[in-house]
């Protein structure tokens, strides 16, 4: 008997539609085939699926049984086939009652343990969208036709809502896509008498993505840094519009602690933005069990010591990168001339196009890669170049060896250079003490540095954020972007018109710099986002002004 059973492949971020054709013959040695170019994972399952079902209570058929796993063309790997596979031999041999298995019916996916159970498997979210993507009921369903969603299987609904059987650690991530039927499966025979109609395996309810957002929990105040004024003002631009920045300065005088604070400053994610984010931890295997989404931005520090392949992505089955883990978030290189040169090179694409391609014999995937990178580096390899009290005693071909680790091009896309120089012991001596700050600081801003100025908490920069966030959102409404950091060249010349005297500033530095043609734009840029954080409508020259103290570097 030939049955079809549906599932799918996940290639990067897409998910592909697999028919799991299931072949028990009557004649012919027993024995059982995977043919459809299925990886070693795939090829495996012969051994997980038989021991599973004959662990659940049911007869794995003694009879020749041949899987073909079409289109055929398409690789497949990991463990979601254990399942189609396990329901198309139960059902090909006449253990499961069903007239539903055809191509055009339910979507079946995860990774069967010896006993039976299902595991946790990757990629849940994918097949959630895939689902949603073939559904009879696109555009988005009313909340009548959603109701009557949730009683599919005990009404004449069929076809209303696409279901998806996945396992239960997984099925919350798929949960919060609209439109679809989600059944958490917790082992084969559940799963079995269910569509046997011994029993009903319930349906999740949608999960509305609006009310698993959190807010960033700060680890790091900005009220808590003592002095370095100028490098928080920098962070506050580099929040509001999406730009890189980078610190110089000596070991010590708060780079990492600033760059920590950056995520109390962010605004949270926007639903579309967080089922975005949600996408490539999937695929990449990175949710915690019964965890449905991404709900904060995500801050990425990685080692020094991390590969090529670790930062941007590759491998055989190409998985995401520390980039496109960033995506949305930040990107955060401490220490970052300590970084091998051909990692920091393989950055140019990601930071310039906003994603990642990774090409490999046997497949070709993007993943999105829209981060700002936050840097930290000294002035030196001992550090302490230009410090007022500390003697520095690298030789120049040292630090000429050193800097060269990061290339022109590399400094040429980062938006904000901004020197975190040593702090003087008054400011220290006067600086807020003891985690955290109370909530008269964050929501106030306190006065502190005894009269000689004041900072604010992360909580009053962040409503800064937002605001200029809201300003950008409404500016880009139609275009497809968010932030100003993401604007082509056409959309600086729509959106950022200068006047006279501001033209002739950026002119001017241009030529005594002798700047490129990125570096121009991007003072645009970082100009357009300083003038918003200010609530201003056109670029004043003021803004521009600005906007040059963070283009010499250190």
């Amino acid at each position: 008997m030939l049955v079809k059973v549906r599932s799918v492949a996940n290639v990067g971020l897409v998910a592909l539609p697999v028919t799991v054709e299931v072949d028990v013959a009557e004649q012919g040695f027993p024995g059982f085939t995977i043919v459809g170019l299925a990886g070693k994972a795939v090829e495996e399952a012969r051994e997980r699926v038989k021991t599973a079902i004959n662990n659940s209570g049911m007869d794995f058929p003694p009879k020749k049984i041949t899987v073909n796993l079409a289109p055929a063309d398409l690789p497949k790997d990991g463990g979601a086939y254990d399942l189609p596979m396990a329901v198309g031999i139960l059902a090909a041999s006449g253990q499961i009652q069903d007239s539903r298995f055809m191509i055009h019916d339910s979507i079946y996916y995860g990774e069967l343990s010896l006993d039976g159970d299902l595991r946790a498997t990757k990629g849940v979210l994918l097949v959630g969208l895939f689902a949603r993507s073939i559904s009879p009921s696109n555009p988005p369903l009313t909340a009548e036709t959603r109701a009557e969603g949730e009683k599919v299987r005990g009404g004449n609904l069929k076809g209303v809502l696409p279901e998806i059987f996945v396992p239960i650690e997984s099925a919350n991530e798929a949960a919060v896509v609209e439109g679809i039927s989600v059944f958490p499966v917790r082992n084969l025979k559940e799963l079995v008498d269910h569509l046997n109609e011994v029993s009903v395996i319930k349906s999740l309810g949608y999960l509305v993505i609006e009310d698993l957002v959190e807010d960033e929990r700060v680890e790091y105040d900005l009220a808590e840094v003592a002095g370095q004024e100028q490098a928080k003002r920098a962070l506050t631009i580099a929040a509001a519009g999406g730009h890189n920045l980078v610190m110089w300065g000596p070991p010590g005088t708060g780079k990492t602690m600033l760059a920590r604070a950056m995520p109390g400053i962010l605004p949270p994610l926007l639903p579309a933005e967080a089922l975005e984010v949600t996408r490539v931890y999937s695929v990449a295997g990175l949710l915690q069990p019964g965890e449905s989404l991404v709900r904060r931005r995500p801050f990425r520090s990685p080692h020094h010591g991390v590969s090529a392949a670790g930062m941007i992505g590759g491998g055989s089955n190409p998985l995401p990168g520390e980039v496109s883990l960033a995506h949305l978030g930040v990107l955060f290189l401490d220490e970052m001339a300590e970084f091998p040169r051909s990692v920091l090179e393989g950055l140019r694409q990601p930071m310039e196009d906003g994603q990642v391609q990774i090409v490999r014999a046997a497949a070709h995937v993007s993943y999105p890669a829209s981060f700002t990178l936050v840097a930290a580096v000294n002035p030196c390899p001992c550090g302490f170049l230009g410090h007022p009290r500390r003697e520095c005693r690298c030789s120049e071909l040292a630090i000429r060896k050193y800097r060269g680790r990061m290339s022109g091009p590399i400094l040429d896309r980062i938006d904000l250079h901004v020197q975190v120089p040593a702090v003087e012991v008054e400011k220290l001596s006067n600086a807020p003490s003891g985690p955290p700050v109370t909530a008269k600081t964050r929501a106030g801003g306190e006065k502190v540095r005894g009269g000689r100025g004041s900072y604010d908490g992360s909580g009053d920069v962040r409503k800064k954020v937002i605001a200029a966030r809201k300003i950008q959102e409404g500016r880009f409404k139609s275009d497809g972007i968010f932030i100003n950091s993401q604007m082509k060249n056409r959309q600086v010349r729509k959106y950022c018109p200068l006047n006279g005297e501001t033209e002739r500033i950026l002119r001017l530095a241009v030529e005594k710099w002798d700047l490129s043609a990125r570096a121009y734009f991007k003072l645009i840029k970082v100009a357009r986002t300083i003038a918003d954080l200010g609530g201003e409508k056109d670029i004043l020259p003021v803004h521009m002004a600005e906007a040059l103290q963070y283009r010499q570097m250190g």
